[in-house]
């Protein structure tokens, strides 16, 4: 017999717990993403040609939405990391539902900032 608390799945439905899961889920992702970050710049210590081929590879539409992707996951963590700085060491009590939507709002503005410039 387990010694666990049972759940309280009202928790879960919180916008807290949707800020917290992306906050987390954006990091793992942005982990996996290093190693093959890595991989690529690694093709520079071949000389010029091996890191040319490697960067042609960037020019097919699947790392175009990589690298969109990417951005988005580095604004959702930066902006979740902000936020939970500023309830860690904050005058103020409590969560802040604002801060949630304008770390989501500020995520989706650097998206789209990104996809109109990056052509």
């Amino acid at each position: 017999m387990s010694s666990r608390p049972k759940m309280d799945y009202r928790a879960k439905s919180h916008l807290s717990y949707f800020a917290y899961a992306c906050h987390r889920f954006s990091g793992l992702l942005l982990a996996c993403f290093l190693p093959l970050h890595f991989l690529m710049l690694s093709q520079s210590l071949r000389g010029a040609a091996g890191f040319e081929l490697a960067l042609g590879l960037t020019d097919i539409w699947v790392f175009k939405f990589g690298e969109w992707t990417l951005v988005i996951l580095l604004a959702i963590h930066l902006a979740g990391g902000v936020r939970l700085l500023m309830i860690e060491f904050g005058p103020w009590r409590g969560l802040r539902k604002g801060w949630i939507q304008a770390s989501i709002l500020f995520a989706m503005i650097c998206g789209l900032l990104f996809l109109y410039f990056a052509n």
